[in-house]
Formats: structure tokens, sequence, C-alpha cells
């Protein structure tokens, strides 16, 4: 598969693999522990991979776009859920915010 949605499938293994590292930066640490601290070096190392690869097929603004948005609404879901961190009708309403900007410049991106 070389086409678009392949180009959209390797983006969603990015943003796996830049979820996974994010959310074990907690448990390394501070690179203290060598288990957690080997998940966020080789994530990371996997998903800038991939997102070099997408990006030689898909407009650069939306892939960065797409790829911090998920990456930072997931992310803060996580942190709530894993981590016990707190909520707020403010925290909550930037996570929405941050959802809808990037459906908006994802569907800006197939329309170009």
């Amino acid at each position: 598969m070389t086409g678009p949605l392949s180009a959209w499938l390797m983006l969603a293994g990015a943003i796996a693999a830049e979820l996974m590292a994010t959310s074990s930066l907690k448990l390394a640490q501070g690179f203290s522990r060598p288990l957690p601290s080997l998940v966020v070096i080789i994530g990371y190392m996997i998903s800038f991979w991939l997102l070099s690869r997408v990006v030689e097929r898909l407009e650069l603004g939306i892939v960065y776009a797409v790829w911090c948005g998920v990456g930072m609404a997931v992310v803060a879901v996580i942190g709530v859920v894993v981590y016990g961190e707190s909520v707020s009708l403010l925290k909550t309403a930037g996570i929405l915010a941050i959802v809808l900007g990037t459906v908006l410049l994802s569907l800006a991106g197939k329309g170009a």
C-alpha cells in the first residue's frame, strides 16, 4: 500500500507510538528506571520514523497538526484516567478545542 490510506495508517501508528512513549515518561522517573526509559526512547524513535515517512505523502502542516492534536488530547485523557490528574471544565474545553481544531485541519487537507 502506497496511497493516502497507508499514509494515514502510518500516521495512526506514529500517534500510537508517541502516546506509548509520552505515557511512559512519568513511569521513567527522570530516566532513572530502565524499562520505562527504554519504552520512551523506542516509542519516540518509532513515532518520528513513521512521521518522516508520512510527510513524504501528506502535507506537513496537516500531519503535524493531527499528530500533535490527537497526541495532546489523548495524553490529557490518559493523565486523568491512568494517573489520577485533575479534571476541570476549562481542561475539558481545551481538549474539545484541540479535537475540533484537529478535525477541521484534517478536513481542510482532504479538500485541498
